[in-house]
């Protein structure tokens, strides 16, 4: 659903965040091992989500990533999304062809319309505090 880029972005995003709350910075190191990502592309990523201020990136001897604690409820996974593949997700073909719209659909356009919305609904409504929540009590994981 989302491009390899977007999964580790998203990754990265919830354990910051998760260590945040917690009061601490991470280094690029901390987010590739707890996240499974591999670390020059995670670094280009975070970059991105730096740019779009998701994240900060601080440098120096106690340099790391973070997000302020009270931006952590602000910040929703359409956010993520957004910085990171742009808003195909809402409105790309579901087969991938270069034009689909209600006026010429693909076989499938119809379909995703309701999908589509049903995506943009949990996107814009799930946070990265509660994606976080879950991360600390250890009721989900980032990685097998």
């Amino acid at each position: 659903m989302f491009s390899k880029a977007c999964e580790h972005g998203i990754k990265a995003v919830i354990y910051i965040a998760a260590q945040s709350l917690e009061g601490r910075r991470v280094n690029i190191g901390d987010v590739v091992e707890h996240s499974g990502s591999p670390k020059a592309f995670t670094a280009k990523v975070l970059g991105e989500l730096t740019k779009h201020n998701i994240v900060n990136s601080h440098t120096g001897p106690n340099g790391g990533f973070d997000i302020e604690p009270k931006q952590i409820k602000q910040i929703k996974m359409s956010d993520i999304v957004r910085a990171i593949d742009g808003d195909s997700i809402y409105n790309g073909c579901g087969l991938g062809l270069d034009e689909c719209n209600s006026a010429e659909p693909c076989p499938m356009h119809h379909k995703f319309v309701e999908i589509r919305k049903e995506i943009k609904k949990m996107l814009t409504s799930t946070s990265i505090y509660d994606l976080a929540l879950g991360l600390k009590s250890g009721k989900t994981v980032l990685m097998r």
